[in-house]
Parts: C-alpha cells; structure tokens; sequence
C-alpha cells in the first residue's frame, strides 16, 4: 500500500474518482463522443500495467488523437473506454471486463485496477475506444500472502535520455518474461532541443541521437507533450506490454537534482518551484500504470510501497526526492565538506524511514530488497587526489545512511536496487568509515541507464582509481543496458545486460558480467 499523503481528503478523492467510472449519464455521453475515432487509431501510445498485488494490478492506457483530429487533439469531454481480461491471449474467455471514463482534465488517460483475480498468475488485457482495439498486454498477480516461491525474475531499467539514443534495450528487455519490471526513474528528461550532448565516458561531445520537441518543459502541456513523444517509441512500449512495471520517479521527472522544495543551484523560489512540480507530478500520474491512491494531492504524489513475491522477497519501493533535505556542499559533485554528516540531515523522512525498516524487519520473506533511486554505498569518484563524492547520493547525507544500516542490521539477505548513474556497478554496503574486510550490511546493484549518456567506451579512465580507492566495489561498466535479477531461497543472481549501441537501430544484446549473492552472506560471488 502507499503509505503516505492519506487521510480524509484523499478517501473522499479516491471514492470520487471510483463513482465516475459507473456513472450512467457520462457513460452515454462518452459513448457518443467516442464515435470521433473514425480513421485514426486513439492507441498510438500503447498500454501498460503496473502495481501488482495478489488480486490484481493496474492496466493503463491514453487516448491519442491521430493527425486527422482537429487542432490535434480530443475534445474536452470524458470518454467511454472499455476494457478486457483474459488468461489466454485469444480472449475466447474474458475473467474481467468493464468500462472506464477517460477524462480531459487527465488528459484522457485511463487507469483500471483490477480484484478479485487468482494469485501468481499471467492475465492478458486489452481496451477498446470508438471501434479500435488496443495492442494486447501482459500482467502477472504477486503471489499470496505467504506462499512458497521458488523464483522471481526482476528486470530493472531507468535513465531514458530521448536526445541520448534509442530505447533498443527496452526491446531485449520485453523478451525476458519478467514477473515485473522496476523502473527506477528519470522516464523523461526536461531539457529542450541541443544539438550534441557531453559524454561523460567518452571525455567529449558527441552529437544527439534524436531531439526534443519544443523547449524546456515547465508546465501541465510541456510535460504531457514530453511524455507523449517518450511514450511513442515502440521500444518502450513493448516493454510496457510484456510485464507490470513498479514505477517510481527521480529527479528528471520534474528538474535535475531537486529534492523537496528546493532546486539545485537555483534561485526559483519554494513556492514556484512547487507549481512547476505539481505539474510535473500530475502528468506523471497521468503516464504511468499506477493506482488511484498515486493520485496526486496537494501537487505531490508518493512513491513508496511494498510488493511481496510470498515468503521469498519483500521488495520495499522508497522515495528518495520528495522527503530529502538538500544536498550538502553546494551539490558541487565530486567534492565533500562537513556538511555530509549533518545530524539534521533526510534522505527518506522519518515515516518513511520507520515504514521501511518495521516492514523489513517483521517480514517473513528469504530476501528484502530496497527498489530506490540513488546510491547507498559510499563511494570516493577518484577525480582528484583529495576524497571527492556524489553529493545527490546517500554519500552526502552519512548521518541517516548510517542510521538506515544500523536499524536495518538484524535484517539478513539485504540487497538495495539502485540506478541514476548511468554505469552498471556492484559492491557491497557498509558503514561510513567501517573496516572493509567486516561483514556487510548488504548488496547493492546499481543499474545503468537505457540511453543516457548515449554510447559509452566500456571501461573509463576513471575506473582503475574508483576500484583501487574503493574496495567495496568489485565492479563498474559504462555501457547502455539493464539488469536482469533472478531470486530464488538459495541466492540472488544479477545479470547486467548491454547492448552494443544505441546510437543506430539494431543494438546487439550481451551479458557482461553476472554475479550471485548466496542466501545468508552479503558477499558478492561472480556467477
């Protein structure tokens, strides 16, 4: 369940938006209004689903006027949609069916959660607008409560630069049968056209792949416009068709490197900054496959929620952006200060933090797992001969970090999922300060990015001195990908997968390194 942002105005939201589903009177009307989609399929954007639960899961989709519409776009009037479920891809034997409104003020977009379907099973589902059929997508439920499982596949992907190259992992990624897929953020990016970008791994400029459409995105129409040419690439979208996806968002989702109220190294005052992330937080409600308690309330929405896979894994989806206090020293990367041990310091917020740990700890599951956003081990970037870190990472706030591993120190089989640096890591969590040959206090597996940053040389120059400096790393990749996690009572396998190129169509898919966690030690073991 979500656990933040309730109360009763949110009840009485939620329940409000539940009765217009069934409402006869806008169901005529959006009967006949649906009669606009004539010669233009309203699907362009495809489906998706998402937040599963032993019951069910969210299915998703947006009407998209085609280019015959007028002005293009849909009239501001809600819209009947009907949706079918189904365990057969045939849909010879529906098990749900129903209608939804699609509404103007979100944007047309549709959100259905499914009850009352079996525990651990594959359900197909498609939607249905003005004669015109959807794509065909593919949700599995979790578990029950407490059912013996011998295996979870997770895949785990995030950072989709449009201007940094194409989406070609996110096709390999929808052939791997996952049971979800966490996505760990930055689904978009805000920036507006540029003609080359900085590649980080390379030392140089390179050009974009493709471009933006329109400026910087700053309000409601920038950010839907955004997501509407993310959401058309086919790539992404056959992702989202093969599997639910556990979304959570990062910084990009609004501006680079907020946290709270605050903009990075910017002089926007709190309470306009706070318009433009309320816009940013609705069409993220808008685009993405989640429930109707993710709705947006006061301009914020959560995430942080727990989905459990029985007694094998409890995987606890953490927000480390609405909750954190700023970064420490300026946010200038790759220096440190004092200020990274700040007794006053947040990366969670004590709810969230108390949520997580109580969870973690009174859970019955072999395996918890932390899905967030940015890295926890504590890393010297080996960019000059004095220590110099991520400030936008848990390395600047050691007090709550700290705090974090100590509370979570009788928790045994931790392993933290993390992205946002656009190279595959792995290493092992410890203590600020701790002996590296103690015990570890878990796993981390960093995921890179699906486009950002655009091609990368593999090895970089930098990588001999991290590794050298850190010895909790045992491993670093600057290349396009994603990670695949296979979980079972014995050991947690990670498979970083990369592609060959995302600069031209036709990137070749490769697993470069695989390594095992055994169940009882956090270690890492090469597979």
């Amino acid at each position: 369940m979500w656990a933040a942002m309730t109360g009763i105005a949110r009840r009485h939201l939620i329940a409000g938006l539940a009765g217009t589903l069934a409402a006869p009177a806008l169901l005529f009307r959006a009967r006949a209004d649906a009669n606009l989609f004539i010669s233009d399929s309203p699907f362009q954007l495809g489906v998706a689903s998402g937040d599963p639960d032993p019951r069910g899961f969210v299915i998703w989709t947006r009407l998209t006027p085609g280019p015959s519409a007028p002005a293009g776009r849909l009239p501001a009037r809600p819209l009947a949609v009907r949706y079918e479920v189904s365990e057969r891809p045939s849909f010879d034997r529906l098990v749900a069916e129903g209608e939804a409104i699609a509404r103007p003020e979100l944007g047309h977009s549709v959100h259905v959660t499914l009850d009352g379907l079996q525990p651990d099973r594959v359900y197909h589902y498609r939607f249905i607008a003005g004669g015109e059929r959807s794509p065909t997508g593919r949700g599995r439920t979790l578990p029950a409560e407490g059912a013996a499982v011998d295996m979870v596949r997770l895949g785990v992907a995030g950072c989709q630069d449009w201007q940094g190259g194409l989406y070609t992992a996110f096709r390999h990624l929808a052939r791997e049968d996952c049971h979800a897929i966490f996505h760990y953020g930055d689904y978009i990016y805000e920036g507006g056209p540029r003609a080359s970008l900085w590649s980080w791994g390379l030392g140089e400029t390179v050009p974009v792949v493709r471009r933006h459409e329109g400026p910087e995105v700053v309000s409601l129409d920038d950010y839907r416009r955004r997501y509407t040419l993310v959401r058309s690439d086919l790539d992404l979208q056959a992702a989202h068709a093969s599997a639910c996806f556990l979304c959570s968002y990062d910084d990009h989702e609004v501006v680079n490197n907020w946290v709270g109220d605050h903009v990075s190294r910017s002089d926007v005052p709190p309470e306009v900054f706070r318009l433009r992330r309320a816009a940013a937080m609705q069409a993220w409600y808008e685009f993405m496959p989640v429930r109707a308690d993710a709705f947006p309330a006061g301009g914020i929405s959560g995430p942080w929620r727990a989905y459990r896979w029985g007694r094998l894994l409890d995987a606890r989806m953490l927000n480390t952006r609405l909750y954190r206090t700023p970064q420490p020293c300026g946010d200038q990367f790759g220096t440190t200060c004092p200020d990274v041990r700040s007794p006053t310091a947040e990366v969670l917020g004590r709810p969230q933090e108390d949520w997580l740990v109580q969870g973690l700890l009174r859970s019955p599951a072999t395996w918890g797992a932390l899905l967030q956003q940015v890295m926890m081990m504590d890393i010297d970037r080996a960019r000059r001969p004095e220590r110099g870190i991520n400030t936008d990472s848990w390395a600047g706030y050691l007090v709550p970090r700290d705090r974090l591993l100590d509370r979570l120190q009788a928790r045994a089989n931790l392993v933290v999922l993390t992205g946002d640096e656009h190279q595959h890591w792995a290493g092992e969590v410890r203590r600020s300060g701790a002996d590296p040959a103690s015990p570890a206090r878990a796993v981390e597996f960093v995921t890179t990015s699906i486009s950002s940053g655009s091609d990368g040389p593999g090895e970089r120059a930098e990588h001999a001195a991290v590794l050298a400096r850190n010895p909790q790393v045992r491993y670093v990749r600057d290349e396009r990908g994603y990670s695949l996690m296979t979980v079972t009572p014995a050991g947690w396998q990670t498979d970083f997968k990369v592609v060959d190129t995302v600069r031209a169509p036709g990137g070749r898919l490769s697993t470069h390194m695989s390594f095992r966690v055994p169940a009882g030690r956090s270690v890492l073991e090469r597979a």
